[in-house]
């Protein structure tokens, strides 16, 4: 008998029903099969309620999806390439030309980046504001402005702002609001409920989220996720979302599928470990100042404090620390390259700590009263031993001349 390709591919064998073990199964499709044309004209991805096409979703990533709600507190779930394509998704599906947005000064690069680009070519519109000042933010709401966006902590110098505050300032002005919520991942505070027991439910309308951090965890997985509460704007990010062909792979949700269990026990030794880490370096007399939010001499600590801490008290693993103006750049950066065990990269929430040096001042709209004058430095806490982290942070220091 002489066995052909059609045999192969249209064989028989169907696996039994019943499967279960520790891990989802991954299903991997573009073609999606349906029973009968009846079927392939009625089955609704919109509501997950069937299959319809690989980029609309599969088992596996509406795994994914319903695992992330109950993370955030959210109802609805949208998978993206990366924590920008988050960013750009939401203000792509929710502004237009003639639209406004804002930010806040201290907000993730890229984002930006994004509205200095792409939104301001195509006729959108955005201003910045000071996210330590509430009422600069409640000043420059105006008549064309649709979408707020919020970031806690700040991406780079840590400052915690009154996130309670300014959404509240949001919901006054009936302006929908955005949290990158990629710091808190889920486990600091409810972002969809900020002060649990109030009614309505006081919190932001869609969280953001970079799953390359601490949900994916292994600095191998590029992913993020949209969040929301709400239906009727969830369709609005979905359809959106459909039509700019958005989707990710079926291997890498299952590498945030395996991750996520262990999602508390990791950021809780990341926080750990940077506090030790930021207290140690608030003795060093090279540094000016050290930012991470559990410090109460950080810029926002009290709102971090009565935020975070009711429940357990999350502060991540980042800190950042400004030199004392006496160091040059080339000298903060002979620091850097000193370094063993913190490695020169971009990103966080993996298991090897890094190290980036940045020019602040081309960062911002003007140098904040609140932080020190220096070459700021920030570091991501890996899962190292702390005082290995430490004596290598304390070699590199004593190299500075």
């Amino acid at each position: 008998m002489t066995v052909s390709s059609t045999d192969l591919i249209h064989h028989a064998y169907v696996p039994p029903a019943g499967f279960a073990a520790p891990q989802p199964g991954v299903f991997k499709a573009s073609t999606v099969f349906f029973p009968n044309v009846a079927a392939m004209r009625h089955f609704e991805w919109k509501d997950k309620s069937a299959y319809t096409y690989g980029l609309h979703g599969t088992p596996t990533s509406y795994m994914l999806e319903e695992r992330l709600c109950t993370l955030e507190g959210g109802q609805q779930c949208l998978l993206v390439p990366s924590g920008l394509a988050a960013i750009a998704t939401v203000s792509l599906a929710l502004l237009k030309s003639g639209d406004e947005v804002l930010i806040p000064d201290n907000a993730y690069g890229p984002s930006k980046a994004l509205a200095e680009g792409e939104l301001k070519h195509w006729g959108i519109s955005h201003r910045y504001f000071d996210p330590m000042q509430p009422q600069d933010l409640a000043a420059k709401i105006g008549p064309q402005t649709r979408l707020v966006w919020l970031e806690a902590a700040g991406s780079v110098t840590l400052e915690f702002p009154d996130l309670i505050a300014q959404v509240r300032i949001c919901k006054a002005a009936g302006v929908l609001c955005a949290l990158d919520n990629t710091w808190g991942a889920g486990l600091a505070f409810a972002p969809f409920d900020l002060q649990p027991g109030s009614m309505p439910a006081l919190g932001v309308d869609i969280s953001a989220h970079a799953l390359t951090k601490y949900p994916s965890g292994g600095g191998d997985v590029l992913m993020g996720s949209v969040v929301t509460r709400d239906d009727s704007l969830h369709m609005k990010l979905k359809l959106c979302h459909m039509r700019l062909g958005l989707g990710v792979g079926a291997n890498d949700v299952e590498a945030v599928l395996r991750s996520l269990p262990s999602l508390l026990l990791r950021y809780k030794a990341h926080d750990e470990a940077t506090r030790t880490l930021a207290q140690w370096a608030q003795t060093r007399p090279e540094f000016a100042q050290v930012l991470h939010p559990a410090l109460p001499s950080s810029p926002g600590h009290a709102h971090w404090q009565a935020l975070c801490t009711p429940g357990w008290g999350g502060a991540a693993g980042l800190f950042s620390v400004l030199f004392k103006p006496e160091y040059s750049q080339a000298q903060v950066d002979a620091f850097c390259d000193a370094l063993a065990l913190f490695k020169i990269g971009y990103s966080w929430g993996g298991p090897i700590s890094l190290v980036v040096p940045y020019d602040l001042a081309s960062m911002r709209g003007g140098w904040p009263a609140h932080l020190a004058h220096g070459t700021l430095v920030r570091f991501s806490i890996g899962l190292e031993v702390v005082a290995d982290l430490q004596a290598d942070l304390a070699q590199a220091l004593h190299r500075l001349v």
